[in-house]
This record gives structure tokens, sequence and C-alpha cells, in this order.
């Protein structure tokens, strides 16, 4: 059996995810390697706590991830460790942008496939 230390950490700390549990049962050692990735600047001290807090709240509140139980988490931690509801906000308001992205890649796209289907292109203001 692998040695997971960082994995046994994380579940009695309460921080792990029941969603890896099926892959810390194929194999263990990529989740520990996994975690440690994920942990290392926390565990070398090279980020202040409050910091790294408010980094994994952009992680787990940025829509390609949008994992409500680590954000809830993290949050409450960064509050704990002094961080104030207006640095959350600004850290949930720059996550926001990555939203935009699909709008900036699709709207063209779907403008392609309205042309090439002779669909009506609303005109663009300004033009």
């Amino acid at each position: 059996m692998a040695d997971t230390p960082i994995s046994d950490m994380a579940r009695a700390n309460g921080v792990w995810n029941d969603a890896w549990n099926d892959a810390a049962a194929l194999d263990p050692e990529w989740v520990e390697s996994f975690l440690a990735m994920g942990t290392l600047p926390i565990r070398r001290g090279v980020l202040e706590p409050k910091v790294y807090e408010l980094i994994a709240i952009a992680v787990d509140a940025a829509c390609t991830h949008m994992y409500a139980p680590g954000t809830r988490r993290h949050i409450a931690k960064a509050l704990e460790l002094g961080a104030t509801p207006q640095e959350i906000m600004a850290v949930l308001q720059g996550v926001a942008v990555l939203g935009i992205h699909s709008v900036a890649l699709g709207v063209p796209m779907l403008v392609e496939e309205m042309n090439r289907r002779g669909l009506p292109v609303p005109a663009k203001e300004g033009a």
C-alpha cells in the first residue's frame, strides 16, 4: 500500500474531497502527488496562509471548477485568517472574468454560422 501522508492529513482535517475516493482507490500514489503539488506553496511557507486561501477560493469558484464545498471552506478559512469580505469579493469578481471568455470565443462563431446560413445578424453598435 502506498504511503499517503498528505491524503491522510486531508481526510483527518476534513478537507478531503469525496470525489477523489475512486481515484485514490485506483491509484493512491497519483492522488498523493496531485495533493502534494497543490499544497506545496503553503507547506513550504512560500505564500502567506491568507493569500493561499484567496487563491484557493479563486480556483474552486472558477467556472472551470465550481467546487462549492471547497469554495465555502476556503472562504471560511480566509476570514479566519483575517481576510476581509471585500478582499474575498475582489477575488470572486476577478474570477468572474473567466466566464466572459466563453462569450468572446463563442459569439464570433455564432455570427459566422448565422452568416453561413443566411440568418439575420444584428448590426453592431457604432457600425
